[in-house]
């Protein structure tokens, strides 16, 4: 058994498309593996269920980050391993997050170029935004602040979602928040 006793929250954050959900459904179950309670918070999901109503607005997506990060500290201060995949585009609005769950917060910036994003983009957000269509669209008409200390920094750019997730697990491991996994002894 891992750390179950200790709770933490990986915050995934990053621009739409750069990856944050398919790098945390391979990320969750790796952690359940290693005996870890899982509790998964998706910003898609928990905006049209605990956030109804919100719109885009900085005032809006902050209300709905703070949300997600008070059911988060809730479940990590009960052992939970949890799993935030959110845009989280402002830098204060993740800092009041990190100070209402305190150590136990690992903040996972999921770099990818503006440019990739737009590429596997297959709602065509992206060129809706770019068109003036969609307005307030983070990282084209409105901003996103990358994670300048971010504990764990993902380059999704040339790497499979498979590596990506399994470098998030190599530097929980080396972290501290999750034990290293005893190597096989080789007869």
């Amino acid at each position: 058994m891992g750390n179950e006793t200790n709770g933490f929250t990986l915050w995934f954050t990053g621009l739409s498309g750069a990856g944050k959900s398919t790098i945390a459904e391979i990320v969750g179950p790796e952690l359940e593996r290693r005996g870890i309670l899982v509790d998964h918070l998706d910003g898609d999901v928990v905006r049209t269920n605990l956030s109804k109503g919100l719109g885009f607005s900085r005032e809006d997506r902050d209300a709905n980050i703070l949300r997600i990060g008070f059911v988060a500290k809730l479940l990590t201060r009960h052992g939970a391993g949890v799993i935030v995949a959110a845009i989280s585009p402002y830098a204060e609005t993740r800092d009041a997050v990190r100070e209402m769950i305190g150590d136990r917060f690992v903040e996972v910036f999921v770099a990818t170029s503006l440019d990739e994003c737009a590429r596997r983009d297959v709602k065509g957000l992206y060129a809706k935004a770019f068109s003036g269509e969609i307005k307030e669209f983070t990282g084209v008409s409105d901003p996103y602040e990358a994670p300048e200390h971010a504990e764990i920094v993902v380059e999704t750019e040339g790497r499979s979602p498979e590596q990506s997730a399994q470098h998030v697990i190599t530097q929980l491991e080396q972290l501290g928040f999750i034990a290293r996994e005893k190597e096989e002894a080789v007869a």
